[in-house]
């Protein structure tokens, strides 16, 4: 993805009250602690070396807003029981629908 896409993935999470958790994977293997600020913490560091982001979410209506708010944005990623997936960088032989 690229910095216009994962701010617009950053302010549509920030939007959410109360904003659902994140922890991202380092293409260097860093991951991480869970976060819920999205406005400053997300973009810290920028944005290269994101492999993807977990984003939790607490219950079904939040699931259904955080939903809705990636379906705006149009990125690639999964579901997942816990929350979505945001890929950065898709490896070799992997498939990502768009969210």
């Amino acid at each position: 993805m690229n910095n216009t896409k994962w701010d617009e993935l950053r302010l549509a999470m920030y939007a959410i009250t109360p904003p659902p958790s994140w922890s991202a994977l380092s293409t260097n293997g860093y991951r991480s602690p869970p976060d819920r600020e999205w406005f400053y913490h997300f973009r810290e560091g920028g944005y290269e070396s994101i492999l993807y982001v977990d984003i939790r979410v607490d219950g079904p209506n939040q699931r259904e807003l955080v939903r809705s708010a990636l379906k705006k944005v149009h990125v690639p990623g999964e579901e997942s029981p816990e929350g979505f997936r945001v890929f950065g960088y898709i490896t070799d032989g992997q498939a990502a629908a768009f969210l």
